[in-house]
């Protein structure tokens, strides 16, 4: 598809953009919307950002030279480019939000868009509504941590919510090849940095919230009001799902101005869920009294599967159709991705990098052992991340496994040793009988293939689909299920 070069009115994309300052004319035409300098080109707006790592306000002059036309920022410089127009904000990542859905002709508007946010969940629930929608003959876009999807083309994430130019970008791209409803993950970090400001969402899911990104929100009171803030904004027009099971579920909901709905499988609620059975072939649930099948596995899937069956309902479409197709959907990649190794030995390769995702994953797990065969679960924490939930993850492993290798997730520039020294911290007496730790992560894998028999469950969680791991800022090759896959066949297992 030729794509003609997008103009603008700089006034003109200034729409609820609050100005304490202006400098210049806001009546020139400007041709694109950039927060890195490095990218600036003649005719550009360039907006400071202020970041984790640095400050946009540095880069101003840069900016300029390279062509901006004009300035975003939230203070102004001591001296003024001649010919360029200074705009100053109170919040610059604000400011940009509203600038890019403008810029790009306000994409979410002009289609369905669809936010789910939460702990854990987010990317199965995304991905499941994307397939069902696609499945029930609508094009949709995809915005997620695995991947983002246009229809069948794949573009990959390196996010799980773009930047707010990126990602009005991304919208207006996906209206443009057809799509009439987008799926998209909302993380903590997109609310709090303002990346999703401005969308008009036709919906909202929360799913679960539990201990996390506390590195970055400092409090876990914290980490629940900006995940509360985006059902805060949410329209009249709008519908809001959200877990009933969660006592924060209904908290979410307290002071939305859209349409509330929850989810259970506990207590009375627009969708109700009972689990009749749970087994590797499945799930079978009973869906507001209708009696399904699905492929997904594990009561957190219940929830999603809920989850996912509430938006297409809030989204108009037919009760009997949705859960026809739904049952013959697969989850998201490295989400409970199991197999069985040519000597009966279940592998399962899963994200859960949370103590409760983890919990989640191995009680599913549990539930699903049909005598005494081991658990032996691999699992590390990432590096340069919230380091109080190592040692709760460590002992979760130990509780609900039979063996445990501590070892290396993504450890950043953080050094691996201490990462597991971390996780040591929180083991009980009884735990530290049931684990070894193994920095190198292959040869962690390698040692459960080792310690497994006929029958026996091994878990490799924490990475899920991510095909690399991250060390010192280089993203080496690795594939939990690749690795899995090739151990078996090394050990003949």
């Amino acid at each position: 598809m030729v794509r003609r070069k997008m103009m603008a009115i700089l006034k003109d994309i200034l729409y609820k953009v609050h100005l304490k300052q202006v400098q210049g004319a806001t009546g020139i035409e400007v041709n694109g919307i950039q927060i890195d300098s490095r990218k600036v080109l003649p005719g550009n707006v360039f907006v400071a950002i202020r970041g984790v790592q640095s400050d946009g306000h540095q880069f101003i002059d840069k900016a300029i030279s390279l062509g901006a036309a004009a300035i975003v920022c939230e203070e102004m410089p001591v001296s003024a480019a001649e010919g360029v127009t200074y705009l100053q904000v109170n919040n610059t990542s604000e400011a940009v939000a509203y600038m890019a859905h403008q810029f790009y002709g306000e994409p979410s508007a002009k289609m369905k868009l669809v936010g789910v946010t939460g702990t854990n969940g987010k990317t199965t629930i995304a991905t499941v509504l994307f397939k069902l929608f696609t499945k029930l003959g609508y094009r949709c876009g995809l915005v997620s941590t695995v991947q983002n999807q246009i229809g069948e083309t794949i573009i990959p994430a390196t996010h799980t919510t773009p930047d707010a130019v990126s990602l009005n970008a991304l919208l207006k791209q996906m209206l443009d090849e057809g799509c009439t409803h987008v799926f998209m993950e909302c993380s903590s970090h997109a609310i709090h940095q303002h990346r999703i400001t401005g969308l008009q969402f036709t919906g909202a899911l929360f799913s679960n919230i539990t201990h996390d990104h506390l590195d970055y929100h400092k409090t876990f009171d914290e980490y629940i009001r900006v995940k509360k803030s985006f059902f805060d904004h949410l329209p009249s027009t709008a519908f809001a799902i959200s877990n009933a099971d969660d006592k924060r579920g209904e908290v979410m909901l307290q002071n939305t101005h859209a349409k509330k709905y929850l989810y259970s499988l506990k207590t009375v609620a627009a969708f109700k869920g009972k689990i009749l059975e749970n087994a590797l072939t499945g799930l079978v649930m009973l869906v507001n009294d209708k009696e399904v099948h699905f492929r997904l596995i594990g009561e957190f899937n219940a929830y999603n599967l809920l989850a996912v069956y509430g938006a297409a309902i809030c989204l108009g479409e037919e009760s009997e159709q949705v859960l026809t197709a739904l049952s013959l959907l697969s989850g998201a990649e490295g989400r409970f991705d199991y197999s069985i190794s040519s000597g009966l030995i279940i592998g399962i390769v899963d994200y859960a990098h949370t103590p409760d995702a983890l919990e989640n994953v191995l009680m599913t797990i549990k539930k699903l052992r049909k005598g005494h065969e081991q658990i032996i679960t691999v699992v590390g924490c990432g590096g340069d991340r919230d380091k109080t939930k190592r040692p709760i993850m460590a002992q979760t492993a130990c509780d609900l496994s039979d063996r445990v290798i501590l070892t290396s997730d993504n450890p950043r520039t953080e050094d691996p040793a201490q990462i597991l020294r971390d996780m040591e911290t929180g083991l009980s007496s009884s735990a530290k009988r049931k684990y070894i730790s193994i920095t190198d992560r292959k040869e962690a894998i390698k040692t459960a293939v080792s310690f497994a028999n006929r029958d026996d469950i091994i878990l490799v969680a924490g990475k899920g689909h991510e095909k690399y791991q991250d060390i010192n800022g280089v993203k080496h090759p690795f594939d939990d299920k690749e690795v899995l896959k090739e151990m078996f066949e090394l050990l003949g297992k």
